[in-house]
């Protein structure tokens, strides 16, 4: 479990990979990184005690569509990048987001591939799946978990690390952003974000029946050992796999949603949440994701 204290979090960690090694590919990709861990570590997250640069971020409204552009650049502080487990260094860029006003479900969540589920207020993607696979194979059908730990990415106080085209982007938790906003446990969240469907992204807690709650995952391990040809050991949070979501074992959907009134929506909406556990930041969407948000190869 993840657990925010209002200023700090309190969760240290050590990433540990056995065996890892990189290939390229015949396209100039980056190298996949082969690693065969098998079990989850503690993380030992890099103090955020860094400026990153000016940052730039502007929010409005074009027609039917929101859209928010950005450098990138947060304005809280950030871990020193690079780092012994992110060799990136972070580099302003040129974001152009854009959402619809008006966001509706679709009949069937949509599971997003890997890439960005949805930008803060200040401009910085929510990008959730690290791109590290058992044996560095994205068809082997186990995709490491971010925040498991058994793979060092060089995250962040903030949970957040560097793409190797600069970008700073968070893998759960905003801490630096939340603390900005003011976020308490004992108050309802205040709007964190936007989702690519346009609907907005808050943090833990909520007001329901009027009463400050805590919106809980309904995301479980599963029991007992990993079978098959894949990795061994129990299904511990290693990967992404190794997760279920149960209906009703918490107060969020599959995509980490709920239907809530809060400041920005006195009339009600459809809204995500960042939670303590699994999945953190949500892995689909309940609308339909804009194309801006998909990734691009750097020119």
């Amino acid at each position: 479990m993840i657990l925010l204290e209002n200023v700090k979090l309190g969760i240290l960690a050590v990433a540990i990979v056995v065996g890892t090694a990189a290939v390229g590919d015949a396209q100039g990709r980056p190298p996949m990184r082969q690693h065969t861990a098998t079990e989850t570590e503690h993380l030992r997250l890099v103090k955020a005690n860094k400026n990153a640069g000016r940052s730039k971020v502007s929010i409005y409204k074009k027609g039917t569509k929101r859209v928010i552009t950005s450098n990138g650049i947060p304005a809280h502080k950030v871990g020193r990048f690079p780092n012994s487990g992110n060799p990136n260094r972070i580099k302003a860029r040129n974001y152009t987001f854009t959402v619809t006003l008006s966001p509706r479900k679709t009949a069937r969540s949509t599971q997003g591939r890997l890439g960005t589920f949805g930008v803060g207020v200040n401009g910085v993607p929510f990008d959730p799946g690290a791109a590290e696979f058992w044996r560095g194979n994205p068809r082997s059908g186990w995709q490491y978990e971010a925040l498991g730990g058994a793979v060092p990415l060089g995250l962040d106080a903030n949970y957040a690390h560097v793409q190797p085209t600069g970008a700073y982007h968070y893998h759960g938790l905003p801490v630096g952003l939340m603390q900005q906003l003011g976020w308490s446990r004992q108050v309802e969240s205040p709007l964190i974000g936007y989702a690519a469907d346009g609907f907005p992204i808050y943090a833990i807690t909520a007001k329901v029946n009027g009463a400050v709650t805590q919106m809980t995952s309904s995301y479980r391990l599963k029991p007992g050992n990993r079978t098959g040809n894949g990795p061994s050991g129990r299904h511990d949070g290693t990967f992404v796999q190794d997760y279920r979501y149960i209906a009703g074992a918490g107060s969020l959907d599959d995509c980490n949603g709920a239907f809530v009134k809060t400041a920005a929506y006195p009339q009600g909406t459809y809204a995500y949440f960042l939670t303590d556990a699994f999945p953190v930041i949500p892995r689909c969407h309940k609308g339909t994701p804009d194309n801006s948000f998909q990734k691009r190869r750097p020119r």
